[in-house]
């Protein structure tokens, strides 16, 4: 489905290639997740979908994620089943999309695969974009109850990995990491009052594994290179990966998990907002 790159799990990917290929594919249901909430409607890959991630995947009244009985509902109404294999993709090199996916894992749909490229490939190529939504049967998906302790870190996991001096990737900005910055340049301040980092944390900015030309993910040894000798980690250790709201995160989340094949690895969704914003934590700048 794609070009291996020595992956640990190659197959989690799809090429555009393949995808072009295969856009009347009954298995397969295309989900489109932007942080440009118009994007989607300007024009995107004929079958996709769109999953916003505001409107589609958050609980509007709790700050967390939708509940099992609106996942049910979002994926009958995309016409998913425990079968259908969904393909994620989007802006901001596939950000979105891994955002989208890592929820998806939450709640145990494991037939999923990010396109590798997202939209900045496909457009690059000259492939096909189309304003046309299809319409869907509607189907009736049963999730289980949503795992917030395999894949996700909460803060007490996070407290009690800190005082065991456990692994942490800290993927924003050196800016933000350093303290000198509150919030992404260009972007508002979600509400942190502290700068700086989580003690422990290693610098590594979320787009250091793509390849900039195409929004591809970089090799499994360049990728290896990043993560393992220059952060320290390895893919036996326990490994929690944050950013500001946990959405740059669940990017660095699918790298290490997926492409590298780390065993333990988890995204602190609550991140910078949350721990800049505690009563008695320690920071480091």
């Amino acid at each position: 489905m794609s070009d291996t790159k020595n992956f640990k799990n190659p197959d989690v990917l799809v090429s555009t290639s393949w995808l072009a290929e295969n856009l009347s594919n009954s298995t397969i249901r295309i989900i489109e997740s932007n942080e440009d909430q118009l994007l989607y409607h300007s024009g995107h890959i004929p079958g996709a979908l769109e999953v916003d991630w505001v409107r589609d995947l958050n609980q509007p009244v709790l700050r967390d994620y939708l509940e099992k009985e609106m996942f049910e509902k979002l994926v009958s109404k995309c016409g998913i089943t425990k079968d259908t294999i969904v393909i994620f993709y989007g802006d901001k090199n596939n950000w979105w999309a891994c955002y989208a996916f890592w929820i998806f894992q939450l709640f145990g749909h494991k037939n999923a695969k990010i396109l590798d490229g997202g939209r900045l490939k496909w457009e690059k190529e000259g492939r096909a974009l189309t304003k046309e939504i299809i319409k869907v049967d509607s189907t009736n998906y049963t999730a289980p109850v949503r795992d917030d302790f395999t894949l996700r870190a909460l803060r007490d996991d996070v407290l009690a990995h800190v005082k065991k001096n456990g692994k942490l990737i800290d993927v924003r900005s050196p800016e933000e990491y350093n303290g000198t910055r509150l919030h992404m340049e260009g972007y508002p301040n979600e509400g942190a009052i502290r700068g700086g980092h989580i003690p422990g944390a290693k610098s590594v900015p979320w787009a250091r594994a793509i390849n900039t030309d195409d929004g591809t993910f970089k090799t499994y040894e360049e990728l290896v290179e990043i993560y393992g000798k220059e952060a320290g980690t390895s893919d036996t250790d326990e490994v929690i990966a944050y950013c500001r709201i946990g959405e740059r995160s669940s990017h660095t989340w699918f790298v290490l998990k997926y492409l590298l094949g780390y065993s333990n690895v988890r995204n602190y969704d609550g991140s910078w907002t949350e721990w800049g914003n505690l009563v008695n934590v320690p920071i480091e700048k």
